[in-house]
């Protein structure tokens, strides 16, 4: 079985914003991982990831998720994830990570909420 991820990153007046589409398990994290890890944060801005188009997440991408967090913070960056689907947003409030993470409907949600301070 082919496992396949797609990534896409666009920047934005509020930061980057990454859409990932696919699988995000352990044979495609490093490849997330790498390029999530490789954003270029500055303080003051917000990382979104765009999760979409996220088919199937083990353990592995929720840490790349974490990692990513780490990255931003370390920046003095904010981060939010948007656009989770039903088996990934359960999967979020499961293992407590909704307390960690804010999260908004879509992508322009979450630019939205930032500009405005509500986010």
């Amino acid at each position: 079985m082919t496992q396949h991820l797609t990534l896409h990153t666009r920047t934005t007046a509020t930061g980057a914003v990454m859409e990932l589409a696919g699988e995000l398990d352990h044979r495609t994290a490093p490849k997330a991982r790498e390029a999530l890890l490789g954003l270029a944060l500055r303080p003051g801005q917000q990382l979104v990831i765009d999760l979409e188009g996220i088919t199937f997440c083990d353990s592995t991408g929720i840490t790349v998720l974490i990692a990513a967090r780490n990255h931003a913070q370390a920046a003095d960056a904010a981060i939010t994830l948007a656009a989770l689907p039903e088996h990934l947003s359960r999967i979020i409030r499961i293992v407590g990570l909704d307390r960690v993470f804010p999260t908004h409907p879509t992508a322009q949600d979450a630019e939205h909420a930032w500009e405005t301070g509500s986010g």
